[in-house]
Order: C-alpha cells, then sequence, then structure tokens
C-alpha cells in the first residue's frame, strides 16, 4: 500500500508537469496573456461600439499606428533604457509628413524617408546623450521631450492653418489612412510586417541577442566585448525612426496638425509596453508581449471613450495599471526562477535491493582486489578528462580533452601526441567505423563524426519529440555513449533529457526514467528515439551477434539488452541487476564476453534516501548544492561479464592511487585501457591470457 500511495503521489501528482511548464519560454507571455483576457471579459459586457466591426476596424488602424511607437520603445527599454521623447517625436513627425506631403506635395518616396530622418535624428539625439555621454536615459530623454515639445508647439502656432488647409498629396497617400489589405488596415499590415522583421532580428541575429545581453548586463556586456555605447545609441535612433513611421499612417489617417498631438503618448506607450511583459530591468521581452501590451492600452482607452467617462479617469487607470504591472514585473521576475527551481525537481521512489557484498573474502566475482595496483599511464599531467579512448587501424590512441580537443596519441608506445581537432564541446563516448572516421558524442551539442581528414561534421543534434511530453525532449541534452552496428546505423544514449551536462547529480537526486536510447542512421540522415524511460542511459555496445545492444542504467544499477535486429526485434531484457556500483561505458572483450566500467559504489545511505522522494525534494529545496547528498563517485573498479548476466571478474583500486574515477575502458592487444572524466591520464594494465593481437577494430570490421 506504502508503494502505492509514493507511486500515486510522487509520479502521478509529480511537481514535475508544473516545474516543466513554468521552464518553457512562452510561459513568459502568460501574464500579458492574462490581462488581455481580463481586459475583455471586463469591457466586452459593457455593449461597447469598439467591438462591432467598424469598431476593431478603427482599433486595428490605431493599434497599427501607436504599435509602432511602442515597438520602438520597447527596443530601448530592452537595451536597458527609456525613451519619454517618443510623444514629442511622434507630433515634429506628424508636422513634417504633413508639410512634406500636403503642403509642398512631395512625393511619398521623398516624403516619407525625410520624416523618418526627422524621428530618427532624435532619436540619434538620445542616443549620443545616453550611450556615448553616459546621461542618464531618464533625464536625457526628458530633455529631448520638452524640446521636442517646445518644436512641435512652434510649429503648429506658426504654421499650422497654412499646412492644415493645403490639399496636396495623393491617391495612394489617401490609402495609406484609409485603405486595408484583405480587410486589414494598411498600418496594422505594416505593423505586422514590422513584427515579424523585429521578431527575427531579436531572436535570430547577434544584434538581437547583443541587446538582450546588454539589458540584462550592461557590465558583463561590455567585458565579453559587446560595443555597448554604439548598440544604446543605435537602439534609440531605431526608436526615433519607428516612432516617426507610427506618425506618418497616423497623418495619412487624420492629415491634420494640432497642440494636442503626441500629448501623453510617452505614457500610454509606456504602459502599453510594461503590460506586455517588457521588463523595466531590461533584457526581457518579446514582439509578441509589444503587440500584446498595445492592443491591451488601446482598447482600455477606446472603450473608456466609448462609455463617456471624464477626461481624467483613462489617465488614472493608466497610472493604476501602471503601478500592478511594475508589481507584477518586479514579483514576477524574482519569484519565477525560485518558484521553478522550488518545483522543477520531482524525485520519485526507488526501491534498489541491497547491494552485494563487494568486501575482500565476500566470495563473489567482484569483490575488491588490487589488480589494477601500479597500472601505467598515458598522458599523465596532459589530459584533462579523458572519458573514454579509441584505437584507430594504425593502433593511434584518440581521447577526449575537457576544453574540446580530441587529443591523439601515436603507437606503438603513446608517448608523443598532438591536438588532433578541436570539436568545441567536451568529447565523451567515442566510436570508430571501418573508414577510421571518429564517431563522437559531444555532451551539450550531440552526436559529431571526424574524418581522418580532420572533418568535423555534425550528423545530428535532435531527435523526434515525444508527443505526450510538454517537455521539449527533441534536443540532445546528454549524449554521452555511442556504437555502431554492422550496417554503419550509430546507436547512441541520451542519460537525460531534463539537465545539462553539468547537472547531473540532480537528474540522480530525481532517481526517475530520463535517458533513452536513439538511432542514427547515416543512410537516411535521420534519428529518432527507439527505447526510451532508462534510469541515465549510459554505455551502449553493440554484442557480437549484430542483432542486439547492451546499454547501462547508472542510476539503475543494471545493464539492459536491446534487439534492434532479428526475431526478437525490439524486444528488451535486463542482463546485470542489482550491481554493486553505478555502470558507466560497456566495450567488447577478447575472449567474446564484456568489459563495464563501475565510475562509483552505492552507499547505503543514499540507496536508503532512494526511498524517500519527499526527503530528497526538501533537501534540494532548503540546502545548497553543496549540502546535497548525491551517488558516490570517486571509487570504482571494472568487471568483465557474459549475455547471460554472470559476472566472471572484476579489476580494482581500492586506494585510487593508480587510476580512480574509472567510466571506460576498451581492451586492445592484451592491454586494457582505462579512462575517467575526472582523471589526468589514461591508465594501461596488462591482461594475461588473452589474445594479444585482438583489437576492437578487427573485432566490428575484420580488420588487422
Amino acid at each position: 500500500m506504502e508503494k502505492v500511495i509514493k507511486f500515486l503521489r510522487y509520479d502521478v501528482l509529480s511537481t514535475r508537469f508544473l516545474g516543466e511548464l513554468l521552464s518553457k519560454n512562452w510561459i513568459d507571455n502568460f501574464i500579458p496573456t492574462l490581462f488581455l483576457l481580463i481586459t475583455l471579459l471586463v469591457f466586452i459586457p459593457t455593449g461597447v461600439s469598439l467591438f462591432t466591426a467598424g469598431g476593431l476596424v478603427d482599433l486595428m488602424r490605431q493599434v497599427g499606428e501607436i504599435g509602432f511607437v511602442t515597438l520602438g520603445m520597447s527596443i530601448v527599454m530592452l537595451g536597458g533604457g527609456i525613451d519619454l521623447s517618443v510623444g514629442s517625436i511622434f507630433a515634429v513627425s506628424n508636422f513634417v509628413a504633413i508639410t512634406t506631403i500636403q503642403y509642398l506635395d512631395w512625393p511619398l518616396y521623398f516624403a516619407i524617408p525625410a520624416t523618418l530622418l526627422v524621428g530618427a535624428a532624435f532619436g540619434a539625439v538620445n542616443g549620443v546623450l545616453v550611450g556615448f555621454f553616459g546621461v542618464r536615459a531618464f533625464l536625457a530623454t526628458l530633455a529631448t521631450l520638452i524640446i521636442g515639445r517646445a518644436i512641435s508647439d512652434i510649429l503648429v502656432l506658426n504654421y499650422s492653418t497654412t499646412v492644415g488647409l493645403a490639399f496636396g498629396g495623393s491617391d495612394l497617400w489617401e490609402s495609406l489612412g484609409e485603405d486595408a489589405f484583405l480587410g486589414v488596415p494598411l498600418s496594422m499590415t505594416g505593423l505586422i510586417v514590422a513584427l515579424v522583421l523585429f521578431h527575427l532580428i531579436l531572436t535570430r541575429t547577434r544584434f538581437g541577442w547583443n541587446i538582450y545581453a546588454t539589458g540584462g548586463s550592461r557590465r558583463s556586456a561590455y567585458n565579453i566585448g559587446i560595443p555597448i555605447k554604439r548598440l544604446i545609441f543605435t537602439t534609440y535612433v531605431m526608436s526615433g525612426a519607428l516612432t516617426a513611421l507610427g506618425a506618418v499612417f497616423y497623418a495619412a489617417r487624420l492629415a491634420s496638425v494640432g497642440p494636442e498631438t503626441g500629448i501623453g503618448l510617452e505614457i500610454t506607450v509606456l504602459t502599453g509596453a510594461i503590460l506586455g511583459g517588457v521588463s523595466l530591468g531590461g533584457g526581457k521581452g518579446s514582439v509578441y508581449k509589444i503587440f500584446i501590451g498595445t492592443l491591451i492600452v488601446l482598447i482600455i482607452t477606446n472603450a473608456l471613450i466609448n462609455l463617456g467617462v471624464g477626461s481624467g479617469v483613462t489617465p488614472l487607470v493608466f497610472g493604476i495599471l501602471l503601478l500592478v504591472a511594475v508589481a507584477i514585473d518586479v514579483r514576477w521576475l524574482k519569484n519565477l526562477r525560485k518558484i521553478k527551481n522550488h518545483l522543477y525537481v520531482a524525485p520519485v521512489a526507488l526501491s534498489l535491493p541491497p547491494a552485494p557484498d563487494c568486501r575482500p573474502g565476500a566470495g563473489a566475482p567482484w569483490e575488491v582486489n588490487d589488480r589494477l595496483k601500479g597500472v601505467g599511464a598515458i598522458g599523465l599531467g596532459e589530459l584533462d578528462g579523458p572519458e573514454d579512448m579509441i584505437f584507430d587501424s594504425q593502433d593511434n590512441l584518440y581521447t577526449g580533452q575537457r576544453q574540446g580537443h580530441i587529443v591523439r596519441f601515436f603507437a606503438p608506445d603513446y608517448t608523443r601526441s598532438e591536438t588532433f581537432v578541436h570539436i568545441g564541446g567536451q568529447p565523451l563516448g567515442l566510436a570508430m567505423d571501418a573508414e577510421d572516421n571518429i564517431h563522437v558524442c559531444v555532451g551539450g551539442m550531440g552526436l559529431y563524426k571526424v574524418t581522418p581528414e580532420r572533418e568535423v561534421i555534425l550528423l545530428t543534434d535532435e531527435t523526434n519529440r515525444s508527443l505526450t511530453s510538454i517537455l521539449d525532449d527533441s534536443r540532445l541534452r546528454m549524449p554521452d555513449d555511442l556504437d555502431i552496428a554492422p550496417d554503419g546505423r550509430i546507436f547512441f544514449s541520451d542519460a537525460t533529457v531534463r539537465f545539462s551536462n553539468t547537472e547531473w547529480p540532480v537528474d540522480s537526486i530525481e532517481a526517475r526514467t530520463n535517458g533513452r536510447l536513439i538511432l542514427y542512421d547515416p543512410h537516411t540522415k535521420k534519428t529518432r528515439t527507439v527505447l526510451r524511460n532508462l534510469r541515465f542511459s549510459n554505455g551502449v555496445c553493440v554484442t557480437l551477434d549484430g542483432e542486439s545492444l547492451l546499454v547501462a542504467e547508472t542510476w539503475g544499477c543494471r545493464v539492459t539488452r536491446y534487439w534492434f535486429d532479428g526475431p526478437n526485434k525490439g524486444r528488451t531484457e535486463v542482463v546485470l541487476d542489482n550491481l554493486p556500483g553505478y555502470p558507466d561505458n560497456i566495450n567488447r572483450a577478447s575472449d567474446g564476453n564484456y568489459w563495464c566500467a563501475i565510475v562509483g559504489m552505492r552507499g547505503r545511505a543514499f540507496d536508503h534516501m532512494l526511498r524517500f522522494p519527499g526527503v530528497r525534494a526538501r533537501m534540494t529545496r532548503r540546502l545548497g548544492n553543496d549540502e546535497w547528498l548525491f551517488p558516490n563517485l570517486n571509487d570504482g573498479c571494472v568487471i568483465k561479464f557474459d549475455l547471460q548476466g554472470t559476472v566472471m571478474e572484476s579489476l580494482w583500486d581500492p586506494t585510487g592511487i593508480s587510476h580512480p574515477y574509472i567510466t571506460s575502458m576498451r581492451e586492445h592487444k592484451g592491454k586494457l585501457y582505462l579512462g575517467g572524466i575526472s582523471n589526468n591520464r589514461i591508465g594501461v594494465h596488462e591482461l594475461s591470457g588473452v589474445d594479444m593481437g585482438w583489437t576492437s577494430q578487427f573485432s566490428y570490421w575484420g580488420k588487422k
């Protein structure tokens, strides 16, 4: 009964779903979307004409005009600034557009760029003051707001009658304010195009990434080499130009100038940006949020006008909304990460049988011995994190470095080495095909191939997504070992779909079946998941029959066999269960059996805590991660076993002096080579009673 209750509490009713939901990028859109829904629910029952066909068209025209201004303001805010001058820039640009088109009768292809140039010039002044002179954005743009408003008032006072009574322009000019494309006003159509364009700029270009980085932390952005002065200058220029573009559509619709144009616009667009979720602190926001915020503000404005409320009510409502939005922005940003971390790690109950006795004299094949005492070393002090190693057909040895290199040691003595290639991420599992192409799992990056000519080729970095998972598991999180089938298909393990390379200890605490086995077919260039629900899938080894493979489940302390071909295709069975430690890489042995690295030995404390998921959940929430209880990964051994699950022998170094932390081993010409992801060497152990000419290259491809 207790097991049933734990299953319901920690599997069925787990916080995992909510934690994954809060980790989605689009969850940030929840607050502005909720604001929009509340706005609609408040005003639709009032029956205002805003929600009629004609009212919606008028609303779209206004959204198309003001949306450009909000977009410009938001770009500045994303970079960590603010632009209070948009109202005066809007007024001056409106006057320039009507003057050049209706009074001077300029063609649109001259008049519109001239108007945009005026707006950009105002933005450039702001950009110079804030970006290059270091004036605070609030003060600089407040000054240009006052100057711009003064210029607008002077122009209106002296020339409004002359300009306002002019009847120049063209049919195209009138169509900008009146016509529609597929029922959508041209101003709204233009805004949609601009939003799509800026979405691509902000999310797909270095310039956009730099804006987010500068807004997120200006000091860090400067330290990594981003030209923040020029970047800030550019955002203000863009804001000015976009504000002028909104004024062009406004001028085309109303064709008038007046002292009220643009008054209070900065408050309107600032409220829209913040309601849409663009952070006042910078570095957080999206095009979708900008559009939603603009829509909310204009719906409220028009609805209040339609209801006939007093002129002072709208600013009052905006002020209240601004305070609410700022409060939500601050609290949401502050607490979202805390809430997500509180919920994301969702441990399950795992009851492992008591670990086998490994003490000397226990009579078990894996009892502790000192057979690895005094093993030799390759690259001692030169290597950093050689998790695995592989040999080519010329007996040269290849291994990975934490810094992203693959290093080659030259046969026969392996004293001379060179950096073979640089991949970028840490190479983990390695496999060699018949043509001496190295296939490598790179943590956090994917599956790669390195040719003998040192060409690095990405084979795959994603697989098919689970239809029932809210988590996007199409990306490879931790590909860690692989092997190649006789027909060239590549099977590799992805240890966890929930955590990154550096977060593997959290996966052990959660103890869920987050791992999977993935197939990449070089003939079709397609990748798909063939086996799910593995408990930290790790070592992969194709068996001698060429129809099945072995995969290690590290936190499950077992080795599973999976048939990918033959009459048993699709079937799985456990070969080794209840291991005394945590299995890692698996490789063939010269006698037809298989070697397996045990990266660390089980401890009673952690085994016991696995039975109590609530304890582990509270541990991750209340203690710093340096105080968490993790699996013991500082001591291990190598075992040899057969497909019937019989362990023949084990090799230990109980002192950990000769070769600590074993994550892999590979037999080659009478010697067993040992890797370790935290080691500074490759160990070499002399085997006895084995085929001194046997190599894995011959075993797989029949070449000596």
